[in-house]
């Protein structure tokens, strides 16, 4: 039997700002927007290329906690300049020594899994971003 991961909610305490971030500053997909009444509205968004969305969920007591969602992209600076270019404020790319200390800069022998960046949305959730499949990278 397979089990795919296909939505994950990401609770937010403004869903048109927060809607607006994702679609403006990451270029992430609408899939849905709608309403039933003041009080229930789904949002859904998909990354370019991936089968998993998230639904922004107005959740003012939870907005922000969370953290940890991973994002893979072929070039890990191709996708810094990208988010910059669109407004966002990633941080800087940076790799994780052998006794797991974030350094600056990317995995020196640019490894599947070895390069990252950070992201967070206006609420906190907090994004990151690997880089896998780098044509010319390393075996992991």
């Amino acid at each position: 039997m397979d089990w795919k991961l296909e939505l994950v909610v990401v609770p937010v305490s403004d869903v048109d700002r927060a809607k607006a971030f994702y679609l403006d500053q990451t270029g992430f997909r609408l899939d849905v927007d709608h309403s039933a009444g003041e009080d229930f509205r789904v949002v859904q968004l998909t990354p370019p290329g991936s089968a998993c969305s998230i639904a922004l969920m107005r959740k003012p007591d939870a907005a922000g906690s969370v953290s940890g969602l991973h994002l893979v992209v072929r070039d890990i600076d191709a996708a810094r300049a990208e988010l910059v270019d669109r407004g966002a404020k990633p941080s800087e790319v940076f790799h994780f020594t052998a006794g797991g200390v974030q350094t600056p800069g990317p995995d020196p022998e640019r490894r599947d899994y070895g390069s990252f960046l950070s992201l967070r949305d206006p609420d906190g959730n907090e994004w990151l971003v690997q880089e896998v499949g780098r044509v010319g990278a390393a075996a992991a």
